[in-house]
C-alpha cells in the first residue's frame, strides 16, 4: 500500500542524495516529502518514477530491503525521462508509485549455493538480495556473484564490489566485454565466468538480471552446467507502462509482466521469452 493509498496517484519524494556511478549512470536516494518512513518493499520489486513534464518510467529499486529510511533507485540515462532523472539534484521533487512486482524467490534460497548473474544495469535490482544474503550469510551455501560491464568505466557499485570481493564467504567474479587502460581482469562476456564458477548444480538456485540476450546465453550456459531451469528466475522489465496491469503495454504471453513480474521462475516464461515476435 502507498502512501495516498492510490496505486495510479504518485507520492512526492525528495532527492536527498546522490550518487554518480558511471558516465551514464546516477544512483538517488528518496525520501517522501511528507516526513513518514517510506513503506518497505522486498528484493526484485520495483517503483514507478515520475518527473514532471516528461512522464514516469519504472525502475528497480537496488538499495537495502531491511533499511526503509530511504527508497534508493539507480537510473541509467537511456531516454528523455531517464536522462532528466539523471540530472536531479539534492532537493528536487519527484513523483513515485509504488512498489509493484513479484519478489526474488528469497525463501527458495535457504541452504542453497546461489549464483546471482547480472548485465550492466542488472546488478542494480540483484544488489537488495547482495546485501539480503550477506546479512543473514550463515543461512546459504556458496555464493556467486558472476558481473558484467561493457567496458571498466561502465561498473556500477565499484566501492561495494571491491568489498564484496575482500569478503572470505563469498565470490565476486567480472568481465568487460572490452579492456581498456590499466584493466588487468576478465575480458569477455558474463557467461565465461558461469564455466568456471564452482558450485554443486543440484543444489544451486540462479538469480540472473540483465539484458535479454544476455539472460537467454545465462540460462543455457547454466544449463549446461546441470542447473535446471525450475531452479533459474530472471528478471524482466520490458515495456512496463502502469505497473498495476492496466494497460497491457508490458502483455508478454498471458503474462503481465509489471504484475505478473517482473521476476519470473524461468521454466515458466522460456517459451514466451523465446519468440522474437514478442
Amino acid at each position: 500500500m502507498m502512501l495516498t493509498q492510490t496505486p495510479m496517484v504518485p507520492d512526492p519524494y525528495y532527492v536527498v542524495r546522490l550518487q554518480q556511478e558511471n558516465r551514464d549512470t546516477v544512483t538517488i536516494e528518496l525520501a517522501p516529502t511528507s516526513g513518514m518512513n517510506p513503506l518497505r518493499f522486498e528484493p526484485g520489486q520495483f517503483n514507478m518514477l515520475y518527473t514532471w513534464g516528461k512522464g514516469e518510467i519504472p525502475i528497480s529499486l537496488s538499495g537495502d530491503a531491511q533499511y526503509n529510511r530511504t527508497l534508493v533507485h539507480t537510473i541509467r540515462a537511456v531516454g528523455a525521462i531517464s536522462q532528466t532523472m539523471t540530472r536531479f539534484e539534492i532537493g528536487d521533487v519527484l513523483g513515485l508509485r509504488g512498489p509493484f512486482g513479484k519478489a526474488w524467490p528469497i525463501e527458495a534460497l535457504d541452504s542453497k549455493d546461489i549464483v546471482l548473474v547480472a548485465g550492466g544495469i542488472g546488478l542494480a535490482p540483484l544488489r537488495p538480495v547482495i546485501y539480503h544474503l550477506l546479512a543473514n550469510r550463515k543461512k546459504y551455501g556458496l555464493v556467486h556473484v558472476l558481473y558484467g560491464a561493457r567496458s571498466p568505466k561502465d561498473l556500477l557499485f565499484e566501492t561495494e564490489l571491491r568489498q564484496w570481493r575482500g569478503r572470505f564467504d563469498m565470490n565476486v567474479d567480472i568481465t568487460v566485454d572490452h579492456s581498456m587502460g590499466d584493466w588487468y581482469g576478465n575480458v569477455g562476456v558474463v557467461t565465461k565466468l558461469i564455466d568456471s564458477a564452482h558450485f554443486d548444480a543440484s543444489e544451486t538456485v540462479a538469480l540472473i538480471c540483465g539484458p535479454e540476450i544476455m539472460m537467454r546465453f545465462a540460462t543455457k550456459s547454466l544449463q549446461k552446467r546441470g542447473v535446471p531451469f525450475e531452479q533459474m528466475y530472471v528478471s524482466l522489465e520490458r515495456n512496463m507502462k502502469c505497473g498495476i496491469g492496466l494497460c497491457g503495454h508490458c502483455q508478454l504471453g498471458p503474462t503481465f509482466i509489471c504484475r505478473d513480474g517482473p521476476v519470473f521462475r524461468f521454466d515458466q516464461i522460456q517459451t514466451w521469452l523465446n519468440r522474437r515476435e514478442l
